[in-house]
């Protein structure tokens, strides 16, 4: 999954044991599903975000990351 506010996507790496072996791993980011009332829209709009996302939003308002989501072509 990726976050449409802030980019973040699932990482890649090695889990390596006490003997060095590496087997493939990954790191998901923490989404969360959260509704947020639009007011230029008279609306609630839900979204599916990381958690970073969701502060980020409490930080310039969802106003700004909505307009910011449009500005890079990413439909909410």
């Amino acid at each position: 999954m990726e976050c449409p506010v802030t980019g973040i996507k699932t990482r890649f790496g090695n889990r390596v044991s006490h003997a060095n072996n590496k087997t493939r791993r990954t790191w998901e980011p923490n989404m969360q599903s959260k509704r947020f009332w639009v007011p230029s829209q008279n609306r609630y709009v839900r979204l599916t975000l990381s958690a970073q996302g969701i502060k980020l939003i409490d930080k310039i308002g969802i106003e700004a990351a909505l307009k910011d989501m449009h500005a890079r072509g990413v439909k909410a």
